[in-house]
């Protein structure tokens, strides 16, 4: 029989296990915005959407983690593009789209305006054009329950503030850096923009994502902000060590068209600027 002591042990260690799992870098299913269901749509535009999301599955990868294309005529014409996280790996990136394209063509399937977001990639088609439009809309996930010292909560201002600035000037306009916070340790943090709009909309759209920071986040120790052009990440680990962890393990579910329910411990947030 196993010492009561040891079997502490055990249950201690498993606990901890656990924690460096969750700490991970996990590809996990973040929300998606769909139109609403046209069932007039043409027969042209499935057949032009399916040769669409084949080219930014096969393609997005292999272009730096940044693929936008057209395909159609007229009214079946189609305009889409996939982004990867600046730090996914080519191999991630891939499968990341792959999950995208399946939740969007499962949960979406009659829709003609897409979004799909996951920790690691953006899925976005639509039957109007959109490329080179900066997008304001925005959705926050952040831990209720985790709140961080006043004191680090002012740097963490400062500190985002400098990931979003120094973004936009990045070649891939993507950009992460760590924050020492002294006795409470370090915080991580990230900023990336979609590479179809200029610098210039993506230091605006990140500014617009920092105003969510000051009015909706504030004292939370992690939280992520995602958007139709720019997106911000904020925890208290390395989130963004990119070990593979499949979307399956974990999920978040999160839906522009409203506020969902299904994250242990933590609250959904939409924000809509005019």
């Amino acid at each position: 029989m196993v010492d009561f002591d040891v079997q502490t042990f055990i249950v201690f260690l498993v606990f901890m296990l656990s924690l460096g799992i969750c700490h991970a870098d996990r590809n996990l299913y973040s929300g998606l915005q769909c139109s609403e269901a046209d069932n007039s749509s043409e027969s042209s535009f499935g057949v032009n959407l399916d040769s669409l999301l084949d080219l930014l599955t096969q393609k997005g990868p292999l272009s730096k983690g940044f693929f936008k294309t057209t395909v159609g005529r007229s009214s079946g014409k189609i305009y889409g593009l996939m982004q990867c996280r600046g730090d996914v790996s080519a191999e991630n990136c891939a499968n990341c789209t792959r999950e995208s394209v399946a939740v969007a063509l499962h949960d979406c399937s009659k829709s003609k305006k897409v979004q799909v977001w996951f920790t690691w990639c953006f899925l976005r088609y639509s039957n109007e054009r959109f490329f080179g439009v900066w997008d304001q809309s925005s959705a926050a996930i952040v831990n209720e329950t985790d709140f961080d010292d006043a004191s680090v909560v002012s740097k963490a201002l400062t500190f985002i503030s400098e990931v979003s600035i120094t973004a936009p000037k990045q070649p891939l306009m993507f950009h992460a850096a760590v924050l020492d916070a002294g006795q409470f340790g370090k915080r991580y943090g990230m900023a990336q923009c979609t590479r179809d709009i200029s610098r210039t909309d993506c230091s605006h759209c990140l500014d617009t994502q920092l105003m969510t920071f000051r009015t909706t986040i504030g004292n939370k120790r992690g939280w992520e902000v995602y958007g139709s052009s720019c997106s911000m990440w904020y925890h208290d680990y390395q989130f963004y060590s990119n070990f593979s962890i499949t979307a399956n393990d974990g999920a978040r579910r999160l839906s522009l068209q409203g506020v969902a329910t299904g994250i242990t411990m933590a609250v959904l947030v939409f924000i809509l600027v005019p």
